[in-house]
Order: C-alpha cells, then structure tokens, then sequence
C-alpha cells in the first residue's frame, strides 16, 4: 500500500504543470546512441500522472487472474490457447475508460493510516496501462507446473500440495534476485535497448493518440470490437459444433487404406500435404500468433519446417534411421526394442522412485520416432548455432556496445530516458531484490529438501541451478537486450543434472526448471523494467506490480492445474480418454517423455555407446558450423541484402515446437503469416500498421472468450452433437508403424 497516494490532489496540480513538463521536454536532448530508440520513445514526462491507482489495482489483477487461468486450463487441450497480454493490453483500453466516466472521485482514507487515494483520479492514463499489462504478462504460464501434472497424471504417483505449490512460486521469483543483480547494466544502459519492447512503445502511443476516424474507414477501437464479437461467434462452431474443421486432412479421405498416403496427408499424425484448417485456434497454438512475427522470421521458420519435416524426416524414416519403422512416422513417446509402448513402470523401483539398472538390462533400451530422436538433435544444433550465429553477426557490436555501456556508466553518463528517471522518481534499494532472493531460495530450499524429499532434488543441486542462472543472466541478457535472441537453458541443464544424478526424473526436471526457468524469468523481468524504463513508470511501482502480479498468477496457475488434475478422470492420458476428449495434454505429455529420457534413463544411457542415439552428438558440431557459409556469402556479396535474413538457428530450431505442435498448426500459422506479413504489408501498409496487431489481439480474445463461455455452459466434457464432424482428422493408419512384423492396437497387420 505505500503505493497509494492523494490522486486528487495529483490530480489538480497536474493541468498547472502539464505544460511546463512538455516544454522542459521539447528542450531535452535526446541523446540516445540507439536510433531505433530515437525515433519511437517519447522524451517527456508527466510524473504528476496517477499509476498504481484503484483502476490499476483492479484491472491489472483481474487481468492477471483471467489469463493465468485461461492460458492453464486451455494448456491441457489438444489445442491449446495461449492469451498474450497484447489482448489484455487492449480489451482493458476501455474498461479503464468507462471506470473513469462512471466510479466517484470521493478521496478515502486508510483505517489508521495517513493514506489517501480516489477510486477516479482522473482520465484513464497512459500509465495505468502500462502497469495493468505489466499485471497482465504475469498471467503468461508457470513453466513449474509441467512438474506437477506429469507426477500426479502420468507417473501416477502423489506430491505434497505444499511442496508443489512453493515449486510453483519459488521458480517464477528467483529471477527477481538475477534481475535485481543486473538491472543496472541490463536497464540503465542506454546500449541495452530491448528492441521487443519497442513494439509495445509504439502500440501503446497508437492506443492513446487521439484515433480520428479517417474517410471510408472504422476506428481501432470500433475494429477490435467487430474483430472480437466475429472471432467470439465462429469459435462455436470449431470449438464444440464441428471440431473436426480444425484439421481436414483430404488425402486420407481418398486413400482409406494406404498407411504411406495416411502418413503423408495427415496434419496432425503426418507430414499434411493437402490438410487445411479453418480454425484460428490451431493458428496460433504452440506457436502463438503469426500477425506480430516479422515475414524473414516466418520465412526462416518456414524453410526449417520443410526441410526437416518435408525432406529430413522421410527420407530417415523410409531409410528406417534407427530402427524408424517399428514407430509411427511423427510422435513424442517413448518406445521400447519391439514397437511397443515404453512401459517406464518396468525400470522404476515403486518405494524409491528411482532407476533400476537390473530391471532395464532385462527389458529393453529406450527408442524414439525418428522425427523426436532428430528433434533433440536439432535443439543440440540450434544451441551452438545461436553461440556462433551471434558471435560472428553480433559479436564485435555487442563487446563495442557493452564496454560503452561500463565505461560510460561509470563515468556517470546517461541518455536522456535514464535522466529523467533519476530526477522524478526514487529508485528501487537494491536489499529489497536481496531480501526476496533470500526468502525465495528459502523456500525453494524447503520444497527440496523438506516434505520427505519428493522433488528429490539435494541441497547441492538447487545451488548449482542457481549458479548455472545466475552466471548466464549477464551474458545472455546482454544478447537478447542487443539482438533480440535468447539461448535457452534447457538442454544444458538437462544434461548436467542427467550425468550428475542419472535415475531420478522429478531431480532431473526440478533442476531444470530452477536453473532455466529462473534466468528466463528474470530476463522477462528486466525488459518489463526497461518498458517501464521507456514509459517513464515509477519503478517501485514496478516492481510492486511485477511481485504482486508474479506471485498471483503463480498461485492462479497452481490451483488451476491442481483442480484440473483432480476433477477429470483420465487427464493427459489419451489412451483411456474418450474419443473426442479435449484433455490430451499435449505440451504436458512431451515434458514427461523428456524427463524419461533425461531423468530416468539419464543423457548418458540414451546418447552415448550405451544407447542408441549416439550420433546425435555431432549435431552441436553441425549446429556450431551452421552460420559459417551464411557468414562468408555476406562478406562475400554485401549487396545481397537478402543474405543477411538467413538466420540458421531459427532455421535450426524452427520445428522445436513439434510435437506437441503438428503439422497443421505450422502450415496454417505461415501461410497466414506471410499473408498478413508480406502480402498485406507490401500492398496496403497503411491498412496493416493501422490494423494488423488489432486483428490478431481481438481472433485471440474471441477464441478465449467463447472458449471460457463453452466451458461455463457444458462443463468440463465439452462435446457437440454425436457426428462425424467431432472426430479428429480421420487418419488413423498415419500413427501406425510402416514395419508389418509390429502388431500395435488399432492398426491392422500389414499382409
């Protein structure tokens, strides 16, 4: 509450000093060395203008509460909905618009406080929306509740509801402490400039301009309603009348009975040549909307998913590559030496709920679909490839950039937005980052350590997870403040832990999530201060919006998962669900199989001599070697603009998102993209700028919102009328292996 303030007396100096402020403004030099920066953050400032207000408080939490618990809940189903803050960013536009027409500008007092504040301190401002979806992107997902769902749904075994819950928190608020640590140089200097932020910049100015209605056209506000109310009535029908629309793959309707066609034509099972989609919800699952994404972007991704799903993935798999034809052409379980299903019961001591090496010898090695084995080849690749990529592209920029950036704040230089924050607002002390790290690796310590040991992650793994976060936070907040690429934790992570402590899965994935999850979320942390940083937010206001809105939607996301997970009898088993069912769990189901694969069996039982995959080592070579050639043309051709688009780890890791993602969900979410991206930005670029982010917020909230109303209406079992159309895509030969000596369930024999 120290946030509070007389709003109203704010509120009546502001006009006296509005214009003083806009020409102290107009004097202002803007010195900033980024010319991006230069020409979209504005100079001025009015400190007098209310941000933590009621409003605020208010809109910023519902906001927060509505997506953490609309992006959990869709996460479970077999097309998840993922809602970005960019749809809270402007549906609360006019919600904060009509509290100031409507609610009384009375001022109320704190019982036993000298605290002041108005439920209406004026005109809805900029600032309040800048905190409300700084509220709002809390609400983004708790990486931590994989865990969680894969213990109680797919191991089937129990976790102290405490232990979990402190799981959940301690993960998202470790990376206050890296954050807290660095901000000064990942903040404050000029020279880090988050280029993702200055999208939001834009569309915030955009929203607070005054919109006139131009000849023959519509307002924003009046487009994102018609934009949202269409999105909103279509979803009905693929969401509960005809889900089946979602995925039309017409090849299988033509070859019923030929598994090579089925394998080919499927777009969920398969490689979808011919599948087409008519629901914006497959659009943007797994790989979130395509109308903000860049079209080189789009187009790298592109390219990537070709060749390893077009051209890579066949030719291994008709090669029968590791055995490929005893599995089915495209899946994320694990398999053992005859075809069948891993049954991970059989190399699981059931008291200690480790490896048993006795038990394994006598069953079988582990095997993947091909397409999965590559796939963790390819995440090796994209690792070293963003190493090399940056160093060889970014490198010398970045060393000249940084040693700026010390020098000159050390010299006490700073560009015009950092001197503007210094003389408004007081600064946040660093012991208060101290104190939460403190009591955050407390806790995470407890949740470790305490309640039997059920994460079974030793006090010695938590430190080297924390140190592993802390010591990449610099370097690849750096990277990403400069390029806007970050190099993921994840596999490094997982083998580390895998060599350490091999055998024991909730250790493997625990430490995973400690030591990538925390930095990650501590880069999310920095560059919403460097929003805030750029909007001229007080940051004790930030930060209080960041902690509230962190620990609430941590604690959203938990109950959610919680309730889902004991309410809905066979959740994320889609074996024993009924045919239809939405709870497949896809994202939860290849987080299982990977800690299988890391954590029970261990890195080197699956890519060593020991197992299978060995070759797939030579992937980091292959990845740190990609950007050389692309490199070399452009010194070679510096005309060739077009060179310099190639990006080899996008390329590389353009298809990490499959499985759970399909085919469908790639096909559809480019050819959307570069429809909007390059076709429409190249012929009416004055309609995309006007419109183009709108649109993809208003199909996102449409989606969400009829999503959440199904739910309220039919429950937890969301089935339409009993007919053909409530199928999936009709392909069932696609996931049946191409070996006729495997007798699978559902597949028939291969004469």
């Amino acid at each position: 509450m120290v946030s509070l303030e007389d709003d109203n007396n704010m509120a009546q100096s502001r006009e006296k000093t509005h214009s003083d402020l806009s020409i102290a403004g107009e004097e202002e030099i803007n010195d900033s060395p980024i010319e991006e920066v230069r020409l979209t953050v504005p100079i001025t400032d009015d400190p007098t203008l209310p941000a933590l207000t009621f409003r605020t408080w208010v809109l910023g939490l519902s906001s927060c509460i509505i997506l953490s618990f609309v992006n959990k809940y869709f996460g479970f189903r077999e097309n998840p909905i993922f809602v970005s803050s960019l749809v809270a960013q402007i549906a609360v536009l006019p919600a904060g618009r009509l509290m100031a027409a409507t609610l009384p500008t009375k001022t109320f007092t704190l019982p036993f406080t000298n605290l002041h504040f108005s439920l209406n301190p004026g005109p809805f401002n900029l600032k309040e929306h800048v905190l409300i979806t700084v509220f709002a992107s809390s609400g983004g997902g708790v990486y931590a509740s994989h865990i969680i769902v894969i213990v109680k749904a797919l191991y089937k075994r129990s976790i102290n509801m405490f232990a979990a819950m402190f799981l959940a928190q301690t993960t998202q608020l470790l990376g206050y402490g890296w954050a807290g640590l660095f901000r000064k140089y990942l903040v404050d200097s000029p020279y880090m400039w988050w280029p993702a932020n200055l999208v939001q910049v834009s569309l915030f100015r955009t929203l607070h301009e005054k919109d006139k209605r131009q000849r023959g056209s519509i307002t924003k506000q009046q487009f994102f309603l018609i934009t949202v109310l269409t999105s909103f009535a279509y979803y009905v029908i693929p969401g509960y009348l005809f889900p089946s629309i979602g995925c039309l793959s017409i090849l299988c309707w033509v070859f019923k009975k030929s598994r090579t066609m089925q394998q080919i034509g499927s777009g969920i099972h398969g490689l979808g040549v011919g599948a087409l989609s008519f629901d914006w919800n497959v659009v943007v699952s797994f790989l979130n909307s395509p109308l903000p994404t860049p079209a080189s972007a789009i187009l790298n991704v592109m390219v990537g998913f070709f060749l390893i799903v077009y051209v890579v993935t066949p030719l291994s798999y008709y090669s029968n590559i590791y055995e490929a034809k005893k599995f089915p052409f495209i899946s994320s379980k694990t398999f053992d030496q005859s075809g069948q299903a891993y049954n991970i019961t059989r190399i699981l001591d059931a008291k200690t709920f480790t490896f048993d090496d006795k038990a394994y010898s006598n069953y079988s090695k582990l095997y993947l679909s091909v397409f999965f084995a590559f796939s963790y080849g390819l995440s090796f690749a994209s690792l070293t490839a963003t190493i090399s990529h940056v160093a060889l592209f970014h490198g010398k920029s970045i060393l000249h950039l940084w040693g700026k950036a010390r020098a000159k704040l050390n010299d006490g230089y700073s560009d015009v937005h950092l001197r503007i924050m210094k003389k408004n607002y007081e600064q946040v002390p660093q012991w208060w980052y101290y104190v939460l790290l403190l009591i955050t690796f407390g806790l995470a310590l407890l949740a470790c350590e305490g309640f039997n040991g059920q994460l079974q992650l030793p006090w010695w793994g938590l430190i080297m997870a924390c140190v592993i976060a802390a010591s990449f936070t610099l370097p690849i907040g750096i990277i990403m403040a400069t390029t806007n690429q970050e190099i993921g934790l994840n596999v490094i992570t997982e083998l580390i832990i895998g060599y350490l402590y091999p055998g024991r899965p909730l250790a493997n994935v625990s430490f995973k999530t400690y030591g990538y999850i925390s930095m990650s979320q501590a880069l999310f942390l920095i560059r919403d201060l460097k929003l805030g940083h750029y909007m001229k937010i007080a940051p004790k206001a930030m930060f209080i919006a960041q902690l509230v809105g962190t620990i609430v939607s941590s604690q959203v996301n938990f109950a959610t998962s919680w309730w889902l997970l004991t309410t809905i009898e066979n959740v994320c088993n889609p074996e024993s669900l009924p045919e239809g069912s939405p709870w497949t769990c896809p994202g939860d189901n290849v987080f299982f199989n990977a800690s299988i694969i890391w954590g029970v069996l261990g890195p080197a039982k699956m890519f060593t001599k020991q197992g299978i995959y060995p070759g797939l080592n030579w992937f980091f070579l292959i990845g740190l070697l990609a950007p050389f050639p692309v490199w070399f043309l452009t010194r070679k051709y510096p005309e060739k603009k077009w060179i310099k688009l190639i990006n080899m780890p996008i390329i590389l890791s353009s298809t990490s998102m499959m499985p759970p993602a399909r085919s469908i969900n790639y096909l559809t979410w480019g050819m959307v993209g570069l429809f909007f991206n390059y076709y429409v930005y190249s012929r009416y670029k004055g309609w995309w700028a006007r419109y183009n982010y709108i649109l993809s917020a208003g199909l996102d909230a449409g989606v969400a919102f009829m999503g959440v109303l199904l739910y309220i209406l039919q429950g937890n079992n969301i089935f339409g009328p009993n007919w053909w159309g409530m199928g999936d895509d009709y392909c069932p030969l696609a996931k049946c292996p191409a070996d006729p000596t495997v007798i699978v369930k559902g597949c028939p024999t291969i004469s």
